[in-house]
């Protein structure tokens, strides 16, 4: 470290000492100056309290009327739903009952493919021993 740098250091730190020092005298000044922005803070809470209320009044009609719109547009969307579900045949089978049909045509498929690979072979069927 350099020899100067631990003085200037010293002298850094008593400087708020002694600038503390100075304002000792001129206390009803500072006790002034303290009332001044006690007042400003009390008047710019205020106000802000008063923007914050105008605000609250302002979302509140912009809410109510975008609630509005939405339960328009809900009625509106529930109506076109009905018309649709209305206009809409009802399905002769269900989910299930298709499946079914699919599996038994299948079935009744490999049956007559069987018979038919078969062919008129007219061999004695019986188990070798």
């Amino acid at each position: 470290m350099r020899s100067g740098l631990p003085l200037l250091l010293l002298v850094i730190g008593l400087l708020p000492l002694h600038l503390h020092a100075e304002e000792s005298p001129g206390q009803p000044q500072a006790q002034e100056q303290i009332e001044a922005l006690e007042q400003r803070l009390a008047a710019s809470e205020a106000q802000r309290d008063a923007l914050n209320a105008e605000l609250q009044a302002n979302n509140g009609e912009r809410e109510s009327a975008q609630l509005q719109r939405l339960r328009q547009e809900n009625q509106r969307l529930k109506l076109q739903l009905k018309k649709t579900q209305a206009d809409t045949p009802a399905r002769l089978l269900s989910e299930q009952q298709t499946w079914f049909a699919v599996g038994a045509g299948a079935g009744l498929l490999g049956v007559i493919l069987g018979a038919m690979l078969r062919g008129n072979r007219r061999t004695r069927r019986e188990w070798i021993n």
